[in-house]
C-alpha cells in the first residue's frame, strides 16, 4: 500500500434518500444514512476517505460533479433512476474525467427492460449491481486497486 489516503467521492442520486422506506424486497431495509456510515467504515478500513452527496434534483447532481476537480480522486455513484436517461449527468462525469464505479443495490440488469442501459456505463471502468450495501464495499476496493496502480 502506498500510504496515499484517496478521496472518493459517494453520489446518491434521486429517490436515494428514501432507502428504508422504499421497497426493502429490492432496495434493503438500511436508511441512506446508515448505508453511508456503513461505507465510511469500509472506506476507513480500505484507507479512503468518503465524503457523501445525495440528491433529488439532476442539476445539483450535474453541479457536484462540475466541482469535484481537485476535491476528489474517484467516484462512486448511484444516480438511481437517471443512470437510464440523465445524459446531462453522463456528460457531467465525462468533464469530471476521475475514475469511477457504477453501482445499483438492485440487480438493474434482471429488473424492468428501461433499467438495463446506463448511460454512463461507458464512462465507468466497473458496474456493480444487485451486491446490495455490500456491493459498495466491492466497489471501494476496485477503485481503491485502481488509485493504487496510478490508472485514472
Amino acid at each position: 500500500m502506498s500510504g496515499t489516503r484517496y478521496r472518493i467521492e459517494v453520489m446518491h442520486g434521486v429517490n436515494l434518500d428514501q432507502l428504508g422506506r422504499r421497497d426493502p424486497g429490492l432496495y434493503g431495509t438500511l436508511t441512506l444514512s446508515e448505508l453511508e456510515r456503513q461505507v465510511e467504515g469500509d472506506a476507513r478500513e480500505l484507507e479512503l476517505d468518503a465524503r457523501f452527496f445525495q440528491t433529488n434534483p439532476e442539476g445539483d447532481f450535474v453541479e457536484r460533479l462540475h466541482r469535484l476537480d481537485g476535491h476528489a480522486d474517484a467516484i462512486l455513484l448511484n444516480p438511481g433512476a437517471w443512470t437510464h436517461y440523465a445524459w446531462a449527468i453522463r456528460d457531467a462525469l465525462e468533464i469530471a474525467a476521475l475514475p469511477a464505479v457504477e453501482i445499483h443495490l438492485s440487480d438493474v440488469h434482471s429488473r424492468e427492460p428501461w433499467r438495463r442501459l446506463s448511460v454512463i456505463a461507458d464512462l465507468c471502468f466497473a458496474t456493480i449491481a444487485g451486491q446490495g450495501p455490500a456491493g459498495y464495499r466491492a466497489a471501494l476496493t476496485l477503485l481503491h486497486a485502481r488509485l493504487e496502480r496510478g490508472e485514472a
